[in-house]
């Protein structure tokens, strides 16, 4: 039996997201579309270099994913995860869900869905919630 091919885009996507890296160069079509809605906002970019230095940005530290949920679509993929890391040396982690469109070998659409970068403090009181609401 042969192991996985973990050589697509979406698998070097999420390596690089996890090891706190920019995407490679030839993860995005030249044209890539993104479209991102964060807490109280959205925005849209357009071209490989716009997504990478975005995503660089967002993911600029080692992280690991606590969750990680892979759907295929027609297309590409559905992707949600739950990404944790250090960040000045406090704990983090934010929630995703990522729609994500390959053509030819590459990422042509990448569509974000993000709760937002959340601190120590912000997680310690989501799991104080959730006991209460468990209870």
């Amino acid at each position: 039996m042969s192991a996985p091919d973990h050589s697509g885009p979406i698998d070097r996507l999420l390596a690089a997201i996890e090891a706190g890296e920019p995407p490679p160069a030839d993860v995005f079509a030249p044209d890539v579309t993104f479209d991102a809605t964060v807490p109280n906002w959205r925005f849209s970019l357009r071209g490989a270099e716009a997504v990478r230095d975005q995503l660089a940005q967002w993911h600029r530290d080692p992280g690991v994913f606590e969750d990680l949920t892979r759907r295929p679509l027609p297309q590409g993929e559905l992707v949600e995860f739950t990404l944790s890391w250090e960040e000045h040396g406090t704990p983090h982690a934010c929630h995703q869900a990522q729609v994500l469109l390959v053509n030819e070998g590459r990422i042509t659409t990448q569509t974000v869905f993000c709760g937002g970068r959340w601190p120590a403090s912000l997680l310690a009181e989501m799991a104080d919630a959730e006991r209460v609401g468990a209870g």
